[in-house]
């Protein structure tokens, strides 16, 4: 299910964008799924067109999603390929942390920050 939250500093286009990353990452969308067309997307949320296209084309670029002309978007299996990428990336962030010394707490504030998110206490 998506959320979209008109009152939230984050555009609608990131919300979208965010909200079907995470659902093919944590595979609630398998490899394969058929999203539903942009028009349809957008009348079911309320959004504009190019809000939702703005979306696809982003997870597209990212890999998550391909458009197959008039047969649709699915998802792709990169969307696996990325997560283990991730896991990938943070046993290596893990090492140099480790090696470095720095203090684990810390560690979580530099990955909040580079995600751009608040730093939890």
């Amino acid at each position: 299910m998506i959320v979209i939250d008109a009152a939230s500093p984050t555009p609608p286009y990131e919300q979208l964008r965010a909200q079907l990353a995470r659902q093919i990452q944590d595979r609630s969308l398998t490899v394969g799924t058929r999203l539903p067309t942009v028009r349809r997307l957008a009348a079911d949320l309320g959004l504009a067109v190019n809000t939702v296209g703005r979306a696809y084309r982003e997870l597209e670029e990212a890999g998550l999603i391909e458009t197959r002309g008039r047969a649709g978007s699915f998802v792709t299996a990169a969307g696996d390929q990325a997560l283990e990428q991730a896991h990938r990336a943070a046993r290596d962030y893990a090492t140099i942390i480790t090696r470095g010394g720095i203090d684990p707490a810390e560690a979580i504030r530099i990955v909040q920050a580079a995600l751009g998110q608040p730093a939890t206490p």
